[in-house]
């Protein structure tokens, strides 16, 4: 924001409060963006800074969502109960093969194939997205 690659952090807070903006980390479990299309992002651990430059607060968050909840399914609280049968909430893979769902989809899409199609070109490629696509085309 200010540029301030390698200044020293107590120098950098000095001058945010002389032009009036108050850092403040928090601390938060879980963090929930819920958005327009329905895919919510659910954020846990994640790290939290609130800025308050002259009466505007902005926050920061730090970190990758745990999962992606399509609020149709049931929103956040489908993320938080574990719902197996919804594919869009399975973040890790879909099998033992170890490659996960979202790849397999986006193959399938890029190259305009099957999922079982795609699912094996990557498993020949050891999950790699793109040698897998070059494959199947």
């Amino acid at each position: 924001m200010f540029g301030g690659g390698g200044m020293n952090p107590r120098k950098m807070k000095q001058m945010m409060k002389q032009m009036g903006i108050d850092v403040e980390e928090l601390d938060a479990e879980r963090v929930v963006i819920e958005t327009a299309d329905g895919d919510d992002l659910v954020f846990d651990g994640a790290q939290v800074t609130k800025m308050d430059a002259q009466g505007q607060e902005t926050y920061q968050i730090v970190g990758s969502p745990d999962a992606v909840a399509d609020a149709g399914a049931g929103g956040a609280a489908a993320v938080e109960g574990g719902d197996a049968d919804d594919p869009a909430l399975d973040d890790a893979d879909d099998g033992d093969d170890g490659i996960p769902e979202e790849d397999v989809e986006q193959v399938a899409g890029e190259a305009g194939v099957s999922k079982s199609e795609a699912r094996a070109a990557l498993e020949d490629t050891d999950g790699d997205l793109a040698a897998a696509i070059l494959d199947l085309q």
